[in-house]
């Protein structure tokens, strides 16, 4: 960061309530190794955010939501570890991207992670390879979850319009299926989407959420195939509540 001059830093500290007692991680002992620090590589102080009994591993914490606000007021994020900051790579790296968007610094001193420096973007480039890993293998942890789940004949989602929880299983709503249905068949027979939704809201009917209708509601209808049985894979899901013919011919119109 030398020849930019003198930068304004924030200086964020963190301790869990596990960690409080811990030496060396008290709120204090961060706060003058950091003070320290900024005196040295002569830097002014912008503010400092101090957070206790936050868990790192999640991002709504006050000081740090406080601090990302701020941003205008300060060049850079100067912490003591880099698990002061973020204990989960995904939020470490989301927070470089954003830092990144906003033309700012990160520093840790005890790492030596500065990212004005080239070893300090080679250690992020690292750190956000990292992360997307671990969120390709959370998608993968996540979807042999909802395969289980689909074979065990359970919900894995909110019920769109026309089905109903049961005892934790899917089944045809009676009533809903008939709104269903009017849409498809209006929409085969060359009503607009636009139309569609006028006609439902005019008639009193509402969406799954009690809302009113939208283009936007009635597409999503439209699209979802779990009124021909299946699931977005192509995998048997249920009862149809239109026939493929039907499904088909406003496919498409689109």
């Amino acid at each position: 960061m030398e020849g930019k001059g003198p930068l304004r830093a924030a200086l964020y500290v963190r301790v869990s309530t596990e960690e409080q007692a811990s030496e060396g991680f008290s709120l204090d002992a961060q706060i003058s190794k950091l003070r320290n620090y900024c005196k040295v590589q002569g830097w002014d102080i912008a503010a400092e955010y101090c957070e206790e009994g936050e868990s790192g591993r999640s991002t709504k914490r006050p000081e740090y939501q406080r601090m990302m606000s701020e941003s205008d007021t300060w060049d850079v994020i100067l912490v003591y570890k880099l698990d002061r900051i973020h204990r989960n790579s995904m939020n470490f790296a989301l927070m470089m991207e954003e830092l990144d968007r906003l033309g700012k610094d990160f520093c840790s001193v005890q790492d030596q992670l500065d990212t004005s420096t080239a070893m300090g973007r080679f250690v992020r480039d690292i750190t956000e390879r990292i992360a997307q890993l671990e969120s390709e293998q959370i998608g993968e942890r996540v979807a042999i979850a909802m395969d289980k789940k689909a074979r065990e004949g359970g919900i894995i989602s909110r019920m769109p319009l026309g089905f109903k929880n049961k005892n934790g299983v899917k089944e045809i709503d009676k009533d809903e299926k008939y709104i269903v249905r009017a849409i498809f068949n209006m929409y085969v027979d060359g009503h607009s989407m636009d139309n569609i939704a006028d006609y439902l809201n005019s008639a009193g009917f509402t969406t799954k959420t009690g809302g009113i209708w939208y283009k936007s509601s009635v597409h999503q209808i439209l699209n979802n195939p779990v009124y021909v049985g299946i699931d977005r894979r192509g995998r048997i899901c249920g009862e149809a509540i239109v026939d493929r013919e039907i499904f088909d011919k406003a496919k498409g119109r689109r």
